[in-house]
């Protein structure tokens, strides 16, 4: 975990970032560190998450992004934030692991051999809202990316496992507000993993904004100067803002 500390956190808002890879490797540039300065830069803590990718498989990432979860809540008051106001933002492979939060987090994982758990594990893991940047949702066949699927699950992935972190399917009915971005034509991930999503809230009339554009590389974080996604920071912003996460000042 690094920690990004802005000058003035007029909110006392924190973002656990999860940059995304595949489940193979970790973007931790474009979709760690930056994301993490953008966020300082505009009163909110970032948080960066190096979670454990293969030859590590589930439940290791969850574990880890759940235990991060606590750790940052424990720290609350050191790094200048409330422990009720941290969300999670997720890309691509990242994403599934942020929206298995917003969808799992009242249910156990298992349990690892030789872990022993503290006073840290008692506290809750629920988001206080989520951002999915292109984000991979599924595990389902024709709807996945397959290096994600394979990463996290393996070459012959339970079915079970399969259905259960198929987050568009596991949406409840109190999973925190979510802002999500992709683009049509997502070489990569599917643009559906984003529109399944967003009809599970809709479908259980959660608060959900959902931004698609016609064109854009998959993994383009930020976006910088390009045509038509260079809008979509800009667009997070002001939904952050409207709703008291991020400060107008």
């Amino acid at each position: 975990m690094e920690v990004y500390t802005p000058a003035n956190n007029l909110t006392r808002t924190a973002v656990l970032i999860c940059p995304g890879g595949g489940y193979h490797t970790l973007a931790m540039d474009h979709e760690g560190e930056q994301i993490a300065r953008w966020l300082a830069g505009r009163g909110v803590t970032g948080i960066v998450l190096k979670y454990r990718v293969a030859p590590y498989a589930y439940p290791v990432p969850m574990l880890d992004e759940e235990r991060a979860m606590r750790l940052a809540r424990s720290h609350a008051e050191e790094w200048g934030f409330d422990e009720d106001r941290v969300g999670v933002w997720g890309f691509s492979a990242g994403g599934h692991l942020a929206s298995f939060l917003l969808a799992h987090f009242a249910e156990p994982l298992p349990e690892v051999a030789g872990y022993t758990p503290d006073a840290i594990d008692a506290l809750p893991v629920r988001p206080a809202f989520g951002v999915l940047a292109y984000p991979v949702i599924s595990m389902k066949a024709g709807l996945t990316h397959q290096g994600s699927l394979h990463g996290l699950l393996g070459e012959h992935p339970d079915p079970a496992l399969v259905q259960d972190l198929s987050d568009e399917l596991q949406v409840k009915a109190d999973s925190p507000s979510v802002f999500l971005f992709s683009t049509t034509d997502d070489a990569a991930v599917p643009v559906m993993n984003s529109v399944k999503f967003y009809e599970a809230y809709v479908e259980k009339r959660i608060p959900v904004e959902m931004h698609l554009f016609d064109h854009g590389q998959h993994g383009s974080g930020l976006a910088g100067t390009k045509p038509g996604t260079a809008a979509w920071p800009q667009l997070l912003q002001s939904w952050l803002q409207r709703n008291g996460w991020m400060s107008n000042e």
